[in-house]
């Protein structure tokens, strides 16, 4: 796609700051249009006045799926069209499930998995009206192998984000919409700095929980660059070529990798007594390493 002959629409939650920040100026840096959405729409006031009326900011808190309706409707009545949609908002408080009020555990996945589906669902008629239009979908690589101590809310809103992306992605391929998940892993953003709050962690739970939150909070994770993330996924937006899943990240991609290989592991080893389940196969069958 030639962007300065033919620029695209992007629509971006949570565009203050952070992946959604980097991404609207890398968007408008290629000559794109966007439509920088923020819940204090204010914080977008260098944007607008490096890239005057290519930026449309407006105000969107994600839970509200009728201010998700009028963002997408403000932005195809400025610019025509929307051709790029991106879940990035969200956050994370970090303390143990079992010490999380249901309260703060339930307002993490508003944000992190209804947010998404409220922006998703509110895009479909349009994109499915054009047909064709890419959503790009921020989840971790924790949402890929889950496990972190402290995050239980928030991998299990990615979790949730991913399963829903790959219906739509089949429910929706007719339509001529695309679908990318992106999976980063440690980046420098304010992600897990002043973004992240949390309760006082219990005893019990600092050699978990508590080293994680001194792994985050102390900055020893945030190896990526988020400006250069974003540059990575214009391209991939404007050439056209998307995979499902784009993991960011040295770390990131070895850590996907090593749990890929341990989900085929075990699901081989385990082979025999899966499949003696089904009506007519030979049961029992000896349990892997069980002693005879």
């Amino acid at each position: 796609m030639n962007t300065q002959t033919n620029p695209s629409t992007w629509l971006i939650t949570g565009s203050s700051r952070g992946f959604g920040r980097a991404l609207a100026a890398a968007a408008l840096k290629a000559g794109d249009r966007v439509v920088a959405t923020a819940r204090k729409p204010e914080q977008l006031a260098e944007l607008v006045a490096e890239y005057g009326d290519r930026v449309l900011p407006v105000a969107l808190d994600v839970t509200d799926p009728a201010a998700a309706q009028a963002a997408l409707a403000a932005g195809a009545e400025r610019f025509g069209r929307i051709d790029v949609v991106v879940n990035n908002a969200g956050y994370a408080d970090l303390s143990p499930v079992e010490t999380t009020a249901e309260a703060d555990f339930r307002r993490q996945f508003d944000t992190n998995f209804w947010g998404v589906y409220n922006v998703s669902k509110a895009a479909l008629p349009l994109l499915r009206k054009q047909g064709s239009g890419l959503v790009i979908q921020f989840s971790s690589v924790g949402g890929r192998v889950g496990g972190t101590p402290g995050l239980g809310s928030y991998q299990a809103a990615k979790f949730a984000v991913d399963g829903l992306t790959r219906v739509l992605a089949t429910e929706t391929a007719p339509f001529g919409i695309r679908y990318l998940t992106v999976e980063p892993g440690g980046f420098a953003t304010d992600w897990a700095v002043s973004s992240m709050g949390g309760a006082e962690i219990p005893q019990e739970y600092l050699d978990t929980v508590g080293k994680m939150s001194d792994r985050l909070r102390g900055g020893t994770t945030q190896v990526g660059d988020p400006d250069r993330a974003a540059a990575i996924l214009v391209r991939i937006a404007h050439a056209g070529n998307v995979p499902s899943h784009l993991v960011l990240g040295a770390g990131a991609v070895q850590l996907a990798l090593d749990y890929s290989r341990a989900q085929i592991a075990e699901a081989g080893a385990w082979q025999g007594v899966s499949s003696s389940a089904d009506a007519g196969a030979e049961y029992p069958v000896d349990l892997p390493g069980a002693q005879r």
